[in-house]
């Protein structure tokens, strides 16, 4: 009962294997019909779906049961990319459920279209918060991250003291000027994240990726990084007194200007590391 136009293009290029892009191929509509529209027998309603993801490779956050509808559409049309898809959503919510995470993706959300961010000692674990966050200048002390994907978040200047990200998806997030005191950051993927400036004292980062992360003048006394991964980090000017390096891979780091003297190293390694007017 529902009528859509679209290209052939749009029909057939992101799923070329799909039962679509074999009744379009060629740009020849194989259907028979009387008004020169294309019939087929499913649902119309989810076919707007379908479309999304063969325009933009992807498609609005649903409910688990319109997850489960859409996959079945999925399956009929032969869509492995949306197959996936689709069942990567379903299990992302599932570990959101298993962790116990008080809020949805899409609740974060219109809590952060709607007004400042303030999400002090909510639990937000699992979550996936990708691409589409932005905390910036939000009050998120104590908030629980542990596992969440917050890849490219923005997290720039928030006061997010005694907070949790263990584990978490941080990859390319931007954290300038942070206030993360105290938060726990223990096997986090932090890489190519941008910490500049933020206030990382007495966080703990054991065993955590941090390759080619910017750290200019972040603040890293008494820190601890036992095993971390800092190959190829930017540390030009930051502060590390008192922080703890054991077992630390700082091979090609950009160590200039740094004070190393109160900084525990044993273990660590240091090789190609710039440490042109460091002090040890």
């Amino acid at each position: 009962g529902s009528e859509y136009a679209a290209t052939v293009d749009t029909l057939t290029q992101r799923e070329p294997g799909s039962l679509l892009a074999a009744i379009f191929a060629g740009g020849t509509r194989r259907l028979p019909s009387n008004d020169g529209a294309a019939f087929v027998d499913r649902d119309g309603k989810q076919f707007r779906h379908v479309l999304n993801w063969l325009r933009d490779g992807a498609v609005p956050m649903l409910a688990a049961n319109e997850y489960q509808r859409l996959l079945r559409e999925a399956e009929y049309y032969r869509m492995h990319g949306l197959i996936d898809y689709i069942k990567e959503r379903i299990a992302e919510e599932k570990v959101e459920e298993s962790l116990g995470a008080e809020l949805t993706r899409k609740d974060v959300i219109k809590c952060i279209q709607t007004e400042k961010v303030r999400f002090r000692g909510v639990n937000l674990s699992g979550l996936n918060l990708s691409k589409l966050v932005d905390f910036s200048c939000g009050c998120l002390e104590k908030t629980n991250f542990s596992h969440a994907n917050l890849h490219k978040a923005k997290f720039g200047e928030v006061e997010a003291s005694h907070s949790s990200f263990h584990y978490a998806n941080l990859r390319e997030c931007e954290f300038v000027g942070a206030n993360l005191d105290k938060s726990i950051l223990d096997r986090a993927n932090l890489q190519s994240a941008n910490l500049q400036d933020a206030c990382l004292t007495r966080c703990s980062f054991i065993e955590t990726d941090l390759r080619s992360a910017h750290l200019q003048s972040a603040n890293l006394t008494d820190a601890n990084l036992t095993g971390a991964n800092l190959e190829g980090a930017n540390l030009k000017g930051a502060k590390l007194t008192g922080s703890n390096l054991q077992g630390a891979n700082l091979q090609r780091a950009y160590l200039r200007e740094v004070d190393l003297r109160e900084t525990q190293l044993a273990g660590a390694k240091l090789g190609g590391a710039n440490l042109l007017g460091a002090i040890r």
